[in-house]
């Protein structure tokens, strides 16, 4: 008897089951408009953990140029602007969707009595 009664408990929760309606999808972590600022916020907080002696390099490709990045501007959420030298010291602008860039990082030692150079992030301004 008990398994009986077991076996249509059981058979009852999968028709309920099977007829319930699916859950969304999980939501991201992070809203797809507020990369930009989330990118900018990452690189500014690898600059603050920096030794004096240290400045850190931020390379994007794009193009078929390798570019090193001095500024970061984020004209809006979605969109980035950075402005630095490619491989010929020519001052070069890349404008991109925000969730599409990837910037490589790296740490590097100064040399003494050199200033490290620091990557600008520039607010969007207030009109």
């Amino acid at each position: 008897m008990a398994l009986a009664g077991l076996t249509k408990q059981l058979a009852q929760e999968m028709i309920l089951s099977a007829t319930k309606e699916p859950e969304p999808p999980a939501r991201p972590a992070i809203a797809p408009d507020a990369v930009g600022p989330v990118l900018a916020g990452q690189i500014q907080a690898m600059q603050k953990a920096l030794k004096e002696d240290e400045e850190l390099m931020v390379w994007c490709h794009a193009g078929g140029d390798k570019i090193r990045v001095m500024e970061i501007f984020l004209p809006s959420p979605q969109v980035v602007v950075l402005t630095g030298m490619d491989a010929g010291r020519a001052m070069t602008r890349v404008v991109s969707a925000a969730a599409a860039l990837q910037l490589v990082t790296k740490t590097a030692k100064v040399p003494p009595g050199s200033k490290p150079v620091r990557v600008a992030v520039v607010p969007k301004s207030k009109d």
